[in-house]
C-alpha cells in the first residue's frame, strides 16, 4: 500500500528542451519490520547521491533490527529515532575518514609543478568522494502510532478523513531552512549571527539548516564565513520528531516528499496552494489509476510538465521555473487502517477510489484551487486545530465504486470549460451502466462518434470536393 514517483532534475534551454545536469542524488526506503511496524522515507541529496544511498540503508538497520519493541513509550520511540540518526551519521564519517585523512595530508604539500598538478588532481578526486549530504524525511508506524522524523528541507503531509467525511491536510514536518526563525535563534544561541544567515540565504550551497554528512559544515564550519563565529557545531543531524498521531479511526493519505518537487510546484504556481494542490492531483489520480505506484509517478509527471509549461509560457513566474532539482514523492494510503487489505480499494476490485474529485485527463497548466482545511505545525508538536473551515460535499459515487470516503471540493477553469465544450453529449453514443468488456482481441467497442468531425476536417481540408466515403478511420 505504498507507492513511489520519481523525476530526475532538468536544466531548460532557450528552446524549451530539458536536459539533465548531473545524475539522480534523490533516494527513499520502504520496509515492514516486525510486530506491525512499518519505515518509510524520502532523502534529498546533493552533490553526489553517496549519503542519500548510505542514509537508506544504514537507517533501516539502526530500526529494524529489534530496536523497537511494543514494551516502547512515545519518549522511548522518540529518543530511538534520534539515537538512529546520530549513529548513521557517525557509520557515514567513518567510511570517509581514510579519504579526509589523505585530503588534509596532501593539502599540505608544496611541490614541483609536474608533481603538483598530479596531487591536484588527486585532490579533486577526493572531493568528489567526500563532499555531499542529504537530508531526509522519515515515517514510522509503531505500535498504531505515526511518527515524523524531519530534518532538513523535505515535506510530510497527511490528508486524513473522519468519520463524519469531513477532510484536513496537515503539514506536519517544518523546513529547517535559513528561513526558519525558530533555526535562526538556534544558531543565534551559538553566536551566528542570524541576519548574515537569512540575507545570505544559503549556507555553504544549501539552504538547509540540518543535514546530514556534508564534512565542510560539520568539520570545517570555522572556515565558513557566516558560520566563522559559531561556538560549536551549527549544522547538525538531529531531527525533529513531531508528536505521535494516533491511527485509530483514521483513513486518508501520507505524502512524502522531497524538496526539488516542493520546489517544482511551488516555483511553477507559488507557495501558497501547493499543499492543497498536490493533495488534489494525488486524489485525482487515485480515482484514476490502479496501482499506488502509478499514482505517485503520475503525480510527478504531472507537476513536472507543470513546471515545464510555465516556463515555456513566458509568463510572470517562468523565471522561477529554468531549472528544477531531483524529484521524489512517496504515497502511503490505507496503512492506516488497521486491515489494508479490507479497504475499499481492495473491495472495489482493485481499483482505488477513496475521494472524489472533479478532474480532467487533459494536461492543463490551469491552477487547481481546492478548499481543504489546511493545518501548519506548530513548534514541537503536531497540531490538531484547524485553520481554516473546510467546504465539503457529501460522498459521490466515482465510477466503479460506491464507496469513496469523501469529496474534496475542487474547482479548475481549464477543466469546467473542457468538460462543458462537449455541449448536450450528442457526439458520445449511450452506454450501459456497466463498463463495456474486451473482446478477445482486449479491445472494447467505441462510443465516441466522430462522423462530425470528419465532416468538418473534409470541409476545411478537400477543397470543396466531397468527402462521403474519403474519411473516416482506416
Amino acid at each position: 500500500m505504498c507507492g513511489v514517483g520519481t523525476a530526475p532534475n532538468c536544466v531548460y534551454g532557450p528552446d524549451g528542451k530539458g536536459t539533465q545536469s548531473h545524475p539522480n542524488e534523490d533516494g527513499h526506503l520502504r520496509f515492514r519490520g516486525e510486530d506491525g511496524c512499518f519505515l518509510y522515507g524520502v532523502f534529498n541529496g546533493y552533490e553526489g547521491s553517496r549519503v542519500a544511498n548510505f542514509v537508506c540503508q544504514r537507517l533501516t538497520a539502526e530500526l529494524l533490527l529489534g530496536q523497537l519493541n511494543s514494551n516502547h513509550t512515545d519518549s522511548d520511540v522518540r529518543k530511538i529515532l534520534t539515537q538512529a540518526f546520530d549513529v548513521v551519521e557517525k557509520s557515514y564519517f567513518e567510511t570517509i575518514d581514510d579519504a579526509l585523512a589523505e585530503k588534509a595530508h596532501l593539502s599540505n604539500y608544496l611541490l614541483p609543478h609536474s608533481e603538483g598538478q598530479k596531487v591536484q588532481e588527486r585532490l579533486k578526486e577526493l572531493e568528489q568522494e567526500v563532499s555531499g549530504g542529504a537530508t531526509a524525511v522519515v515515517a514510522l508506524m509503531f505500535n498504531n502510532k505515526l511518527y515524523i522524523a524531519n530534518l532538513g528541507t523535505n515535506r510530510a503531509l497527511l490528508c486524513k478523513s473522519s468519520s463524519d467525511g469531513q477532510n484536513q491536510v496537515l503539514q506536519i514536518s517544518r523546513p529547517h531552512s535559513t528561513e526558519n526563525e525558530d533555526e535562526l535563534q538556534r544558531l543565534a544561541s551559538l553566536g551566528v549571527d542570524p541576519a548574515r544567515v537569512k540575507q545570505a540565504g544559503q549556507i555553504a550551497g544549501q539552504s538547509s539548516t540540518r543535514r546530514i554528512g556534508d564534512y565542510r559544515v560539520k568539520f570545517n564550519y570555522n572556515e565558513i564565513d557566516v558560520l566563522s563565529a559559531a561556538k560549536t557545531r551549527p549544522i547538525i543531524a538531529e531531527p525533529e520528531i513531531h508528536r505521535s498521531l494516533s491511527l485509530d479511526g483514521v483513513t486518508g493519505f501520507l505524502l512524502l516528499m522531497s524538496e526539488g518537487l516542493i520546489n517544482a510546484l511551488e516555483s511553477a504556481h507559488g507557495p501558497e496552494q501547493a499543499n492543497q494542490e498536490i493533495v488534489a492531483m494525488v486524489a485525482a489520480e487515485l480515482a484514476q489509476q490502479t496501482s499506488l505506484e502509478a499514482v505517485a509517478q503520475s503525480v510527478v509527471d504531472r507537476i513536472k510538465r507543470l513546471h515545464h509549461d510555465v516556463y515555456v509560457s513566458g509568463r510572470q513566474r517562468a523565471t522561477y521555473c529554468s531549472r528544477h532539482e531531483d524529484m521524489t514523492l512517496l504515497i502511503l494510503f490505507n496503512l492506516l487502517l488497521d486491515d489494508p487489505y479490507k479497504s475499499p480499494a481492495f473491495l472495489s476490485g482493485g481499483r482505488i477510489y477513496p475521494v472524489s474529485v472533479p478532474y480532467s485527463n487533459n494536461q492543463s497548466t490551469s491552477k487547481t484551487s481546492v478548499t481543504l482545511s489546511l493545518v501548519m505545525p506548530s513548534q514541537n508538536a503536531l497540531t490538531n486545530g484547524t485553520n481554516t473551515a473546510s467546504t465539503l460535499d457529501e460522498g459521490t459515487p466515482t465510477p466503479g465504486s460506491q464507496s469513496p470516503t469523501t469529496t474534496l471540493q475542487s474547482t479548475n477553469t481549464q477543466t469546467q470549460s473542457s468538460s462543458s465544450s462537449s455541449g448536450d453529449g450528442s457526439l458520445f453514443r449511450q452506454r450501459g451502466s456497466q463498463a463495456a468488456q474486451p473482446d478477445e482481441t482486449g479491445r472494447v467497442p467505441p462510443y465516441v462518434d466522430f462522423s462530425q468531425f470528419y465532416q468538418l476536417w473534409g470541409s476545411d481540408h478537400c477543397d470543396g470536393q466531397s468527402t462521403q466515403g474519403g474519411l473516416g478511420p482506416q
